[in-house]
């Protein structure tokens, strides 16, 4: 009698998991779900605001100013091969912009949905699955903004005649998704790691935003290990820099790209990635006693 009733259930929900489990078939049964929170991601986030979308294009525009007034104006940091120091600001802050959201949007997954996950069942990785697909809508709407800028400095003034775009450009949706694993890596640690220390929670807008200093953001690698090369490593081997380096040398055909370099965050963001799914698929069978 109990066999056949155990053989009328379609899914079984059990807190035993396997070390690493990204059921696939699942997340895609789920797929109008997923959907509906990057919907609801990309809609609600500006919602009752004035400006609305436009804080897409502000913000990543400000910020490119003010990094050229302090560190190429005030402090003189050279951009390289005559590239425009508001052109190259906006380089790095566009590809920096997509990581530290990818991170800080799934950093509190657990402590955010916790009324949503305590009531209903879906696979608990959509949450900042849907995080990292509705940041790469906004990365896209960046990115043409970087791409208008561009066209205008390289075909409409003579500041950018160093400026170009190199056919290793090919390789840029494997640097979008590298990014996209490492944020999703690290956000998924952080996370888990918040529902017991909620300390965490509070230090990760200002160890992101140390990071950004140490990821080449606003400077080229160049010139940091000209200037400090008894700790350019620290910089030099972080996974952010070689990715920011490599957007810059795509898109502008300054910074430093390679293979070795590509092979080496490869490796660092696919372990990120599958260390902070095991710790979150340990976390969510329990989470709900703690957070």
């Amino acid at each position: 009698m109990n066999t056949s009733n155990e053989e009328q259930w379609l899914y079984t929900i059990s807190s035993q998991r396997k070390l690493i489990n990204l059921n696939f078939s699942e997340i895609w049964r789920y797929r109008d779900l997923l959907m509906l929170f990057v919907k609801r991601d990309v809609i609600t986030l500006y919602k009752q605001t004035i400006l609305g979308p436009l804080w897409y294009f502000i913000q990543p525009l400000f910020t490119s100013v003010i990094f050229t007034l302090i560190f190429n104006n005030l402090a003189s940091i050279p951009t390289g091969n005559g590239v425009p120091a508001f052109l190259f600001n906006l380089a790095g802050i566009t590809s920096w912009n997509y990581f530290k959201q990818c991170l800080t949007g799934t950093s509190d997954t657990f402590k955010k949905n916790q009324g949503i996950f305590g009531k209903v069942y879906f696979p608990r990785v959509i949450m900042p699955l849907s995080v990292v697909v509705s940041n790469l809508i906004k990365f896209g709407i960046q990115l043409l903004v970087f791409i208008c800028f561009f066209i205008y400095y390289k075909f409409f003034t003579d500041v950018a005649e160093g400026a170009s775009i190199q056919y290793e450009i090919i390789w840029l949706p494997v640097v979008i998704i590298l990014m996209g694993l490492l944020g999703l890596g690290f956000g998924m640690i952080i996370s888990s790691m918040t529902t017991k220390y909620r300390d965490l929670s509070f230090l990760v807008a200002f160890g992101v935003q140390l990071l950004m200093y140490a990821s080449a953001v606003m400077y080229p690698l160049n010139y940091f290990k000209e200037k400090l090369p008894n700790i350019s490593w620290f910089v030099e081997y972080n996974p952010m820099t070689t990715i920011i380096e490599a957007f810059r040398y795509m898109t502008l055909g300054i910074g430093d790209f390679s293979l070795s370099k590509m092979l080496y965050v490869a490796l660092v963001s696919v372990v990120v990635f599958l260390l902070g799914l095991i710790i979150f698929n340990k976390t969510e069978t329990s989470f709900i006693d703690t957070v």
